[in-house]
């Protein structure tokens, strides 16, 4: 098993909340981790599946089994599938307010789900469980084996290439043809899903334009943007905001887009090894995505992440923000030797931030005479992000 480490930080929300909710893909390893926190507590697990009617039996009258099992930390599995089950909880953790009775998984964020109406607030701590990103990797992993085949565990530890391509391509399948649907309670158009994901790998890393792919797919742009809702509420989908504080400058409004786990990309694109990556026109894309999904991943918590262009040309991969500092501006590149753009010193102009990067893929860290700092992405995320 990797060691993730979201697990100390949800054993502690565990010992003040009286639920914890634990979001992600499915596959991501949600259910290893929920088992292995509550099994360490001093209370006995009961653990739940919603995807199987034995369990689903069980919950006919669900704050009855809550109440005889008050004693227990129950972990419940897919709760979107039952959504009315939240109004139940509140119910059951008011007449017997004991931190860590529940730890909740489930596979998209709770505000896409049909029939979640009753709110935990105050009684529930939620947390995102992303796939494994590179300050988790155990040693015998490399960088270039994690940006090909993602941070998916199955994926990840495969003992060759071609058995993660099948991984991926089925877990793909399985995603447009069954769990969309299933997740949130609405029949998707599985041609149409399967088409705008392969399109959405071919524009990932690029601006969004809803316009231009609903013509290419013969639907309206609404539709086109409710259809990605959907998959960046199952997190495999992520858009990038732009920054916009500076008021003065003619901005790029339109977000960002990315396929979240680079092998999830490297699927659609049928992409099996390093080698063809490396040859692919879209590789420089995919590091980009790759890169800024580690950092996002990884960000000390108060900060937020956006990206930066205007119509004269500035431009800058990714901004992160504490409040309204802008602590560093960063430029990605998949290059040891790398040329800084006009545009970058153009934002960092604008931007005024703390500090500047250029992130490749491995290199030692040094300043340029700009006082811009080059690092590795490792290096960034293991030993500069945290104290920004």
């Amino acid at each position: 098993m990797i060691k993730r480490l979201l697990e100390k930080d949800i054993a502690r929300l565990c010992r003040q909340y009286p639920a914890v909710a634990i979001l992600g893909a499915r596959q991501v390893g949600k259910t290893t981790l929920a088992k292995k926190i509550a099994s360490s507590q001093s209370r006995k697990m009961l653990y739940l599946d919603l995807e199987n009617p034995i369990d689903l039996r069980k919950l006919q009258d669900a704050y009855s089994f809550f109440a005889d099992n008050h004693d227990k930390c129950i972990v419940i599995d897919e709760i979107q599938v039952r959504p009315e089950l939240f109004s139940i909880l509140r119910s059951a953790i008011d007449s017997d307010r004991k931190n860590g009775r529940f730890i909740l998984l489930g596979s998209a964020s709770p505000q896409l789900i049909k029939g979640v109406s009753e709110s935990l607030a105050g009684r529930i701590a939620y947390r995102d469980l992303n796939p494994v990103f590179l300050n988790e990797l155990p040693s015998k992993i490399s960088q270039n084996k994690h940006w090909l085949r993602g941070g998916f565990p199955n994926a990840l530890l495969a003992r060759t290439d071609p058995i993660y391509l099948e991984w991926a391509t089925n877990f793909i399948r399985s995603y447009i043809e069954r769990d969309l649907s299933a997740i949130f309670h609405i029949e998707f158009t599985t041609s149409t899903l399967r088409r705008l994901l392969q399109m959405l790998a071919h524009v990932s890393g690029q601006l969004w334009n809803a316009e231009m792919v609903g013509r290419s797919l013969g639907i309206t742009a609404p539709t086109v943007n409710r259809y990605v809702d959907y998959l960046e509420a199952a997190f495999i989908v992520r858009r990038l905001q732009p920054y916009a504080t500076n008021t003065r400058k003619r901005l790029v409004k339109a977000p960002k887009v990315f396929i979240r786990d680079s092998g999830v990309l490297h699927g659609l694109l049928l992409l099996g090894n390093h080698t063809q990556l490396m040859g692919h026109p879209n590789a420089g894309n995919s590091w980009e995505g790759y890169v800024t999904e580690q950092i996002i991943c990884a960000m000390p918590a108060g900060t937020e992440a956006f990206f930066y262009r205007t119509q004269a040309g500035a431009e800058c991969d990714l901004v992160l923000v504490k409040g309204i500092a802008v602590i560093a501006a960063i430029e990605i590149k998949l290059s040891n030797a790398p040329v800084i753009s006009k545009g970058f010193y153009n934002s960092i102009e604008d931007l005024k931030p703390k500090r500047a990067f250029i992130l490749v893929p491995n290199t030692d860290s040094y300043k340029t005479k700009d006082g811009i700092e080059i690092s590795s992405v490792q290096n960034f995320a293991v030993n500069i992000l945290p104290k920004l």
